[in-house]
């Protein structure tokens, strides 16, 4: 009985998310991500820690690739063409960053 009228007091709040701030926010997740695991790895190497390099390298490099697709998914999504130099400028990045290991 107690569960139920907790339910009728507070209702359950509904995200009105739209698909293009689905793909935006994923971006930033992604790209935000891939650069903190970037910047935790300099640091890492400043310290003398060579440990687990390549592999979150590659980690980093992933969610750049797919924070790259989203962005386009993004631009896709309102009609609008996608910058795409600056994203092939992006890719081929992330892609030096994953092929380096």
């Amino acid at each position: 009985m107690c569960l139920i009228l907790i339910t009728i007091i507070s209702p359950i709040q509904i995200s009105a998310e739209t698909v293009l701030d689905v793909y935006m926010n994923d971006f930033y997740s992604k790209s935000n991500e891939a650069s903190q695991i970037l910047e935790e790895i300099e640091n890492s190497l400043k310290d003398g820690s060579r440990k687990k390099v390549c592999s979150r390298q590659r980690e980093a490099a992933r969610l750049g690739l797919l924070a790259n697709k989203s962005l386009i998914k993004a631009f896709e999504t309102v009609g609008a063409q996608p910058p795409m130099e600056a994203i092939k400028s992006s890719q081929k990045r992330w892609e030096s960053i994953l092929n380096e290991c």
